[in-house]
């Protein structure tokens, strides 16, 4: 008996995803995803086994593309709609969690920081060279004891006279060591504060953490501030309180909720091609029902992800998007990409655990995605309070 063959389809194919986007929204996405295979895809497992990535040569590079701040207006940024943002992000996580966490902390915590909260003079300053790529930025809010629970932030912002001397540390700090600037977030008499801190003030140190098993093509810092004395024109003057960081946080996880689907879906394109060219028992292992079973589930959890997160930017260009939303999208995505990522590896068996195939590389990463931007766990607790009405958090 002949078996039935017909020409196999994407799973954005099969979803039906492009039906969903702008001729805008397909070409950035197409161009980011050519920058991709053209310049990250044939470097990553080697930058990720050496644990290094060329952050500055990378950031002119995305610079020239618009992608730094692109959702941003004005000040050299490209000014494109939330869902182009996130297709971007899909695209350079398909490549590596790495590149898009640089992305990610440039435009959506650092660039937002001063776009939102800054000074003209800041703004002036800093936002046409960092959508360039020429200046790198770093986002300065967790700390050693203090992640999930920022409003316990010990670093301090002390008056004296017309300046602010800054003391304490930061930690798992994105770009930090590369950063030419810092946007560090204290505790003063008056609240919490951000500043725009130049990496090069005396008493300011950044020191790049080498043992991780995760992010490993990724810069990640710890920052060491001792008297940073600073003018008050380094303070941003629009942020009053810890809810400035944390709408810089929201901005970040919104890029997640787009980009950890692209992991997800390197990992469900690779276990489809292997899945054809692999042969046991004389038969392709696509060809069984186990695998194929595999194969549905995961183009079922990654369609389902990219409608939720196509819905949730179309609210955000609308200006009606809540944070329990973007915590309902970065909860989903990141769940579901690591699980898709652990059973595409089963299809990759023992292959799936070198890095001659990417699988195992966004495993890792995806496990660092899972903590950053806020815990599931947070998450869960966010979503929770928004149908409940009752807070869990104490």
């Amino acid at each position: 008996m002949s078996r039935t063959v017909t020409e196999p389809m994407s799973p954005d194919a099969l979803v039906g995803i492009d039906a969903l986007l702008s001729e805008e929204e397909r070409q950035i996405r197409d161009s980011v995803r050519s920058l991709v295979k053209r310049r990250i895809a044939p470097e990553i497992a080697t930058w990720y086994e050496n644990g290094e990535l060329p952050a500055r040569e990378l950031a002119r590079e995305l610079g020239d593309l618009g992608l730094l701040g692109m959702h941003l207006e004005g000040y050299g940024c490209a000014g494109t709609s939330a869902v182009a943002y996130g297709l971007a992000c899909l695209e350079l996580e398909a490549g590596d969690s790495g590149i898009r966490s640089l992305v990610s902390v440039q435009g959506s915590l650092a660039m937002y920081a001063i776009y939102a909260f800054g000074s003209e003079d800041q703004k002036q300053q800093w936002l046409p060279r960092m959508a360039a790529g020429t200046a790198i930025g770093c986002f300065g809010l967790t700390e050693p004891d203090h992640g999930s629970d920022p409003a316990g932030m010990r670093t301090r912002a002390t008056r004296d006279g017309d300046d602010w001397i800054l003391n304490g540390a930061k930690m798992w700090i994105t770009n930090g060591s590369v950063a030419d600037v810092a946007v560090v977030w204290a505790r003063s008499e008056d609240g919490v504060r951000g500043f725009a801190v130049p990496t090069d003030t005396p008493g300011f140190s950044a020191h790049t953490i080498k043992s991780k098993m995760s992010l490993r093509a990724s810069v990640t810092s710890e920052l060491v501030l001792e008297d940073v004395r600073l003018p008050d024109s380094a303070r941003l003057p629009g942020a009053t309180s810890l809810r400035a960081p944390l709408s810089c946080l929201n901005e970040a996880r919104f890029g997640i909720v787009f980009g950890a689907l692209g992991a997800a879906r390197d990992c469900l394109e690779t276990a489809l091609d292997y899945s054809r060219s692999r042969r046991q028992f004389d038969r392709a292992i696509a060809e069984f029902q186990l695998t194929q079973q595999k194969l549905a589930d995961m183009t079922l959890e990654y369609g389902k992800g990219v409608l939720l997160a196509l819905h949730l930017g179309r609210r955000k260009d609308a200006g009606d998007i809540a944070g329990h939303q973007v915590s309902l999208g970065k909860l989903n995505s990141v769940r579901e990409a690591l699980t898709i990522a652990r059973t595409a590896r089963t299809i990759l068996g023992a292959s799936g655990i070198t890095s001659e195939y990417p699988v195992m590389r966004h495993a890792n990463n995806l496990e660092s995605v899972l903590t950053y931007e806020g815990t599931s766990e947070m998450h869960t607790l966010i979503i929770g309070q928004a149908l409940t009405g009752m807070s869990a958090f104490r």
